[in-house]
């Protein structure tokens, strides 16, 4: 499997490509913006999309959903309980800004421990709402990767200011997904530099105190 980050949009998001290079399938997780780059960019890699993955639905992680899926023709999977978000600039933040943000509708709506079996790669979703009420995460078991959105950062956590958003469900969906995964699971986060679960086990000051289990 190959991976390869590119930071987009005004909000610095990583939109993720992964693709497995024998048999050229792919994936683009949360295209949140620019989306010439991130066609421009598959291009260059090489590989054929076969679906677009979304960690949660903030405007900064969807305001290229529909130009590039529209670019591949190819499903849309995303958490369930995050349909309202892709619709409604109001719960997406955009609302705020001046340019309110809404994506096609979600092919696929996940479940908790749903495995996904796109192509030749597999993952399996985990649920961890708090930052969004459906926010899931990506396992690639195999390879120790995880996909983690806003749910962890490098030592830090999503911010639950927004509508839907709930600091002790996101602290509760840390501990019993996240924390439960081996110390040398990778984690690709929304935001910022990768990091590790043993990592956030051992530095991150959200996850101290009472809020540890």
């Amino acid at each position: 499997m190959t991976l390869k980050t590119l930071v987009v949009g005004p909000f610095q998001v990583n939109c993720y490509l992964y693709w497995d290079e024998t048999s050229g399938d792919g994936l683009i997780i949360d295209p949140g913006a620019e989306e010439t780059l991130i066609i421009d960019s598959v291009s260059r890699a090489g590989f054929k999309p076969r679906a677009i993955l979304l960690t949660h639905g903030h405007a900064d992680h969807i305001a290229a959903v529909a130009p590039v899926k529209g670019e591949y023709n190819v499903p849309l999977y995303v958490g369930d309980g995050e349909q309202d978000l892709l619709s409604n600039p109001s719960a997406n933040v955009s609302a705020f800004f001046a340019d309110p943000i809404v994506a096609p509708p979600a092919d696929f709506l996940l479940t908790d421990e749903q495995v996904v079996d796109i192509g030749s790669v597999s993952l399996r979703v985990l649920k961890t709402p708090g930052h969004s009420p459906g926010g899931v995460c990506y396992l690639d078991e195999s390879k120790g990767i995880l996909f983690c959105g806003d749910t962890i950062f490098y030592g830090s956590i999503g911010r639950t200011d927004f509508p839907g958003c709930s600091h002790q469900a996101l602290i509760k969906s840390i501990n019993d997904k996240i924390m439960k995964l081996p110390d040398d699971v990778i984690c690709y986060p929304g935001h910022g530099p990768e990091t590790s679960v043993g990592n956030e086990r051992m530095n991150n000051p959200f996850l101290r105190g009472d809020y540890f289990v």
